[in-house]
């Protein structure tokens, strides 16, 4: 059985808007810039709250976002 797993697309995401930094996502978020980084890389699955947040930074729906596999 595969383990489930949380992917996104934030690093896309950040290119196609300005080329946003990941400490602009940081303070849109209201996060640190090491937390975007382990959600970025995968190490961190944010709180849903805060992948609310994210992914009003976007603009987007948050399923344009994260991905459950």
């Amino acid at each position: 059985m595969k383990t489930p797993s949380l992917r996104n697309q934030i690093r896309r995401l950040r290119f196609e808007h300005n080329e946003m930094t990941q400490q602009m996502l940081a303070e849109r978020a209201g996060v640190t810039r090491q937390t975007i980084i382990a959600i970025e890389s995968g190490k961190y699955a944010p709180s849903l709250l805060l992948a609310f947040h994210i992914a009003e930074a976007f603009n987007k729906p948050i399923e344009q976002v994260f991905q459950y596999e």
